[in-house]
């Protein structure tokens, strides 16, 4: 239960970035409310994986969950590079974070 509370959490970080970059684009109290609700929402779900998940792992998920979200919304609907090397570097990053769950 753990665990799909952490990657809820890391799918509602993603929320929150994109909250960010509404806000950037146009900053009214909708756009506001997605960035903060998405990262109060986030926060207070990786509070709850971290009981019993370890520090180190529930952090690297988070935000390995978040990067990779944000780079790939970014790519799909902000029109941002979709460049082998950043595509290359995104799959890094995924397997890190599946290697550190796989040795905690």
């Amino acid at each position: 239960m753990d665990w799909m509370l952490l990657i809820l959490a890391g799918l509602l970080e993603v929320v929150g970035v994109i909250g960010i970059k509404r806000v950037a684009q146009k900053d009214n109290w909708i756009n506001n409310t997605i960035l903060i609700a998405g990262f109060i929402l986030s926060f207070q779900l990786l509070v709850r994986a971290m009981e019993t998940i370890p520090l180190a792992t529930a952090y690297a998920v988070w935000t390995g969950i978040g990067t990779v979200g944000a780079a790939v919304v970014g790519m799909i609907f902000f029109k941002e590079s979709k460049s082998w090397i950043r595509i290359g570097c995104i799959l890094g990053i995924i397997f890190s974070v599946v290697g550190l769950k796989m040795v905690s």
